[in-house]
């Protein structure tokens, strides 16, 4: 299936889109749900999802609200310790996707008109009975909203939709690096823990003595520590 780049105009839109990478840790999507709840910022839609490096989740979420509203919860999720990185590309062109399972009720006698529609909005079937089938599309919202529509009059039994998935075009990545400066939470935990080990070894190993070997003058051998 071919799926169609879709750029989307922020003047025209309330919606700002932040791209988020998280330490994969209990407790961090609530976290980060409470940043917008406490300021009254309305989430339109949120994704996580692993990343290719291990321990590391990317969220993408969808927040209601202009440029101002997203400055504030960009510097309000940056002060989070398990957030690695926090970027913005509503205004960069970027790609926006979602994915829906769409079962609809069907019979012999339709089921070659829903196929027909499917093939239109370039929706994939899953899954197929005597009375219903499942279709699979990935696309912009408005493109699974006008599947959806469509399909509304056949009777639509069950519907599951992902969030919004955004990715930045081009060869530039959203960061996905630790803070400046440090480390991740975890590599810092661990950074702190070898310190006070070696500090603990420090404190408790004999003062290590250093033997020195000399010559005298008239050639005999003398050993001294310092």
């Amino acid at each position: 299936m071919r799926v169609i780049s879709e750029y989307r105009d922020p003047r025209q839109s309330p919606l700002q889109t932040l791209v988020l990478h998280v330490e994969d840790k209990p407790g961090v999507l609530d976290r980060v749900a409470s940043v917008f709840r406490r300021r009254a910022f309305n989430i339109a839609s949120l994704s996580v999802g692993h990343t290719h490096r291990p321990g590391i989740s990317r969220m993408t979420v969808v927040m209601e609200g202009g440029a101002a509203e997203a400055e504030r919860a960009e510097a309000n999720l940056h002060k989070l310790i398990n957030v690695l990185s926090v970027d913005n590309v509503t205004e960069r062109p970027s790609l926006e996707r979602h994915l829906a399972l769409v079962k609809v009720r069907c019979n012999p006698a339709n089921r070659r008109e829903i196929l027909q529609l499917c093939e239109v909005f370039r929706a994939r079937v899953v899954d197929i009975g005597p009375q219903a089938l499942v279709a699979e599309i990935t696309g912009s919202d408005s493109k699974i909203e006008g599947l959806v529509e469509v399909l509304r009059p056949f009777g639509i039994l069950e519907m599951a939709r992902t969030g919004a998935v955004a990715m930045s075009r081009g060869k530039q990545a959203s960061e996905q690096g630790s803070r400046p400066g440090s480390g991740t939470a975890s590599e810092n935990e661990g950074s702190t823990e070898t310190s006070n080990r070696a500090a603990v070894r420090d404190r408790i190993s004999p003062p290590v003595i250093e033997r020195v070997s000399l010559l005298s003058e008239d050639g005999r051998s003398l050993t001294a520590a310092r």
